[in-house]
């Protein structure tokens, strides 16, 4: 049965069918369906429209019906065109005819939007639940691991001594904005387009302001027109579902270059890592790679998604049906990947003295020149300076600390014997201490923080 067939004199082509229906993957919504219909039943006693009895009927069926799907025994028709038709059919199957009136000033263009946005607003719940184990799963590394010191990188060259606790909490505060998004995402979704009809509005006197706050809303949509056609909703959770991945990506490709042996930093648990089926002694960071790999579908979910909003006429059009599969895909792909992530970093082995053997003189430099600042320079001529010092200790094949005094004042006479101080990594990773430095005592007040975010909002 149909939903719409009166006016037609045939039936839909199979093919028409197959493209048009989408119970192959709106049935996701099945809770969602039903939670809605349980809460529009009962705002329609109210307004006169179904005796307390019907109501009682038609929300014992649907609790059936719930039921039902919550134990996989529900059977799909025929006619089940998506999971409105679906849930409607089997409620008249079990309560009979007053089933028909539950549809009364409702439409499929306000039902799915309240489906999908309540969907979406518990997934977002379930991702920033992810999200929160994959930053307990960072802090808990980055607290063993806070006087370790490792060479920092930019453009992938070395650059300055960080602490192995700085790099990991890097991730955390990533992370914490995906988490900052997700909070605003769902604040903006929270309004239930239950009650806009097909787009007009719905001349029954519904109490839509209860009806929204039945289902966990904030207030019900301000516009009918508007909010059986608006999935900014989607884009946002697309938008922090691919812009997380990419900080997934990072920390991926991070561990992948730490991993290898020419680094030698850290090593990835067995449970972790794969094997090659050819060479006995491979160790592969293969869950990094699809980290990686995933992303690219992620963004590409985004932006398709995209383009299929940019030339949408007002009110409802049935492109919008293309929101679902995306949406799914990349929230189904993190529910995959932060586990994994997860549990990953909490059985990370890290290599202080791999760390430390990678630590070289050159990323003091900018040590030394702060060094000569002190003395009283201009940081420009400073820095001029010490780029001279390494190029003469590179022509002599000298560690800097190995330059003799007479060649450091030989291209500035501000150097003076005190100048081997600098040559100290730990000094030189205790002095980054402001706030949201790399200085142990600086990570541990980071840390401090870290976990004041996890456990709530600040006072």
């Amino acid at each position: 049965m149909t939903l719409w067939g009166g006016r037609f004199g045939e039936p839909s082509d199979a093919d028409l069918r197959r493209l048009n229906d989408s119970i192959g993957f709106d049935r996701a919504l099945y809770a969602e369906d039903i939670a809605g219909s349980i809460a529009y039943a009962e705002a329609l006693v109210p307004a006169g429209l179904l005796t307390a009895d019907e109501a009682s009927a038609i929300v014992a069926g649907l609790r059936q019906v719930l039921a039902e799907f919550d134990s996989d025994s529900f059977a799909l028709m025929p006619g089940d065109e998506d999971i409105h038709t679906a849930v409607e059919r089997r409620l008249i199957e079990l309560v009979g005819a007053v089933g028909g009136k539950l549809h009364t000033g409702r439409s499929r263009n306000d039902q799915v939007a309240t489906d999908f946005r309540l969907w979406a607003m518990r997934a977002a719940d379930r991702l920033t639940s992810d999200l929160r184990g994959l930053q307990t799963a960072l802090v808990a590394a980055a607290e063993q691991h806070v006087d370790c010191i490792m060479p920092g990188y930019t453009h992938m060259q070395p650059a300055q001594p960080i602490t192995a606790a700085h790099w990991l909490l890097s991730f955390f505060w990533m992370l914490a904005r995906d988490i900052d998004r997700l909070a605003s995402a769902r604040s903006r979704m929270a309004a239930c387009p239950l009650g806009a009809g097909a787009l007009a509005g719905t001349p029954l006197s519904i109490d839509r302001h209860a009806l929204a706050v039945s289902l966990g809303f904030q207030s019900p949509s301000e516009n009918s027109l508007d909010a059986v056609s608006d999935r900014d909703f989607v884009a946002d959770l697309l938008y922090v579902c691919a812009l997380c991945a990419a900080h997934l990506s990072r920390l991926a490709e991070d561990i992948l270059i730490y991993s290898n042996p020419a680094f030698a930093f850290i090593i990835l648990d067995d449970r972790y890592s794969t094997g090659s089926s050819l060479m006995p002694q491979k160790r592969n960071a293969d869950p990094m790679e699809l980290m990686r790999g995933k992303t690219g579908r992620l963004i590409g979910n985004l932006s398709g998604f995209l383009a299929t909003l940019k030339s949408l006429p007002s009110g409802y059009n049935k492109d919008l049906q293309e929101d679902k599969e995306a949406l799914f895909d990349s929230l189904g792909a993190l529910a995959s990947l932060l586990p994994v992530m997860s549990a990953a970093i909490r059985s990370l082995q890290i290599k202080p003295e791999a760390m430390a053997a990678a630590l070289t003189e050159d990323l003091l430099a900018t040590d030394l020149a702060d060094y000569l600042v002190g003395k009283g320079l201009p940081f420009r001529q400073a820095h001029h300076a010490v780029g001279a010092v390494v190029r003469r200790a590179g022509a002599l094949s000298l560690p800097l600390s190995a330059l003799p005094l007479a060649e450091l004042q030989a291209i500035n006479p501000a150097f003076d014997a005190d100048v081997a101080e600098v040559f100290d990594f730990a000094r030189s990773v205790a002095q980054r201490r402001a706030f949201g430095g790399s200085a142990p005592a600086a990570v541990r007040e980071q840390i401090a923080h870290a976990k004041q975010r996890m456990a709530g909002p600040e006072e």
